[in-house]
């Protein structure tokens, strides 16, 4: 071969491989942005926001077809009394944990045996907590400034949450006082995790008995549904500056990251409560004398 057409020949596989090059930075770049879009927010309207998670993946289907969806308004006149549910049968105890920031919410998870929740003779393992503001579940129509969400997981990958509101008040919550400075560590630095030694969930439960109970799915997606439901009765406090360091913390788009309500569809929503006060007895009386 001499060297115009040695010359030749070069050129033309230089100039194929860098066809080939910038076709392929294109490629790379749409993958990324696939990616980017494939994630979830809770932006109203926007393509990836709460009304089109069902159509972002297949396996989010749910979140658009799903019939028992979380979370819900919790309807005094949809509720019925249910004095056998009884007590909340958990065993918590301190447990090394993690901080996560997730990017859409803040998460404490368990890496040593936080203790367990058993409905109906099925065990729950703690696994995580997170928080939501404001609150996804409402009351009577009323949406507070935060919930809390205890998240187990049975030996058969099914899930049991107990939920807690939360309003504005002059006393801090305080178990969310004692992550304070783990949640600055995390801040706006999405998918970081840091440990924070020993964590007492019961610290977070509290002692409060009274709780709504019923049917529903995960509020993020994959949305799946079968989820446990138990929302304490009790709204607790939490101070303006804790629920800004949590809002603050998230990625851009998530700082309200609550889902919105979604539909009831029949569903049952049972109340256990031990002592009842008279006007509340008079009030469900009165639903089954109109029923």
């Amino acid at each position: 071969m001499g060297p115009a057409r040695h010359l030749r020949g070069l050129t033309a596989l230089l100039i194929s491989a860098a066809l080939l090059l910038s076709a392929a930075i294109p490629a790379a770049r749409g993958q990324e942005e696939t990616e980017d879009e494939e994630e979830f927010n809770y932006i109203p309207g926007d393509a990836n926001g709460p009304e089109n998670w069902g159509s972002i993946k297949p396996e989010w289907a749910n979140c658009s077809a799903g019939r028992m969806q979380s979370p819900i308004d919790l309807a005094r006149e949809r509720v019925s009394l249910v004095p056998a549910l009884g007590f909340l049968n958990h065993s918590y105890r301190p447990a090394q944990a993690s901080i996560v920031n997730r990017g859409h919410d803040i998460m404490v998870r368990f890496n040593g045996d936080a203790g367990s929740l058993v409905i109906n003779g099925t065990a729950y393992d703690l696994r995580q907590m997170h928080w939501h503001s404001p609150s996804e579940h409402t009351v009577d129509g009323r949406r507070y400034a935060m919930e809390l969400h205890m998240v187990h997981e049975s030996a058969a990958g099914k899930a049991a949450v107990i939920g807690i509101l939360y309003e504005i008040g002059l006393v801090p919550d305080p178990f969310l006082l004692r992550l304070e400075p783990f949640i600055r560590r995390i801040a706006d630095r999405k998918d970081r995790e840091e440990p924070i030694g020993v964590v007492d969930p019961r610290l977070a439960r509290g002692t409060a008995s009274a709780y709504y109970r019923y049917m529903g799915s995960l509020t993020t997606p994959p949305c799946s549904e079968g989820v446990v439901w138990t929302i304490i009765k009790k709204v607790r406090s939490v101070s303006k500056r804790q629920l800004e360091l949590l809002r603050e913390a998230v990625h851009d788009g998530n700082e309200n990251n609550a889902r919105p309500v979604q539909d009831l569809n029949d569903r049952d929503i049972s109340l256990f409560r031990p002592k009842l006060h008279k006007q509340e007895l008079l009030s469900f009386k009165d639903k089954l004398v109109g029923a």
